[in-house]
């Protein structure tokens, strides 16, 4: 897991870093290469010990390479108020993906993992984006589908303008309930897993669910306060899941 949160953790420095965009996509294609590599005779010295974890737990290139394209859209553009069925790609290739990757490790059954990652995936990226609208506006993004702009009256010519209007919050409140509606699928295919294999994903769960709760109780209208992870939930949930 130490492996895949370093790939996750350096592409995902590429697509939010500094440099043109021009240098982020060669970078990026430097991954890709490196990543192909991986599954070849001569792995990178840098990346022996991802090499070794692929052979070991049979991680798929495809997932990887997912990962990677899901940053290619963050590098070739400001994403500003995509459609759902762009927006369901980009959660699939910047979290499910991971979701994918990680669920090997755990050690699920490949249809329950699958379906886990898929579900889990799309709960916390679409958490992140409407606990994170404010900061992403700031670098020009506005990641809330059209559809639901749209539907609230929000106009999207200008970030910061879309930001200051109150009917956002409508926008908000939808995306929140679409991941409330996911976790529920992640937890119920988790209630039929194996304990032990999915410690893990039951925390990452518990932790966003609480941020989802207490952003839904808030609200979403401006000024809008980041809500952080309960450090005493966070306890309870560890020792709800993490101890067997």
């Amino acid at each position: 897991m130490y492996e895949i949160y370093a790939f996750c953790r350096k592409v995902d420095d590429v697509a939010d870093g500094g440099g043109s965009r021009e240098m982020r996509r060669s970078q990026l294609e430097e991954w890709r290469a490196a990543i192909d590599a991986c599954y070849g005779l001569t792995p990178p010295q840098a990346l022996a010990s991802l090499a070794e974890q692929i052979r070991a737990f049979g991680l798929l290139r495809e997932d990887f390479m997912a990962v990677i394209d899901g940053m290619q859209m963050d590098v070739d553009t400001n994403i500003v108020a995509p459609s759902w069925a762009t927006l369901d790609l980009y959660c699939d290739r910047v979290a499910s993906a991971v979701g994918r990757l990680s669920v090997r490790v755990f050690g699920l059954a490949h249809d329950s993992g699958v379906g886990l990652a898929y579900h889990l995936g799309r709960a916390l990226q679409l958490t992140n984006i409407v606990r994170d609208v404010d900061e992403d506006a700031l670098i020009g993004r506005l990641y809330l589908p059209k559809e639901e702009l749209a539907a609230a009256g929000v106009d999207t010519s200008d970030v910061s303008r879309a930001l200051a209007d109150p009917a956002l919050a409508i926008a908000c409140e939808a995306v929140a309930r679409r991941s409330r509606g996911h976790f529920l699928e992640a937890d119920r295919l988790m209630d039929a897993s194996p304990r032990r294999a999915v410690r893990a994903p039951r925390l990452m769960a518990a932790a966003y669910q609480d941020l989802l709760r207490r952003m839904l109780a808030k609200g979403f209208l401006p000024p809008r306060v980041r809500v952080r992870v309960s450090k005493f939930r966070l306890a309870r949930a560890i020792l709800t899941y993490a101890v067997l």
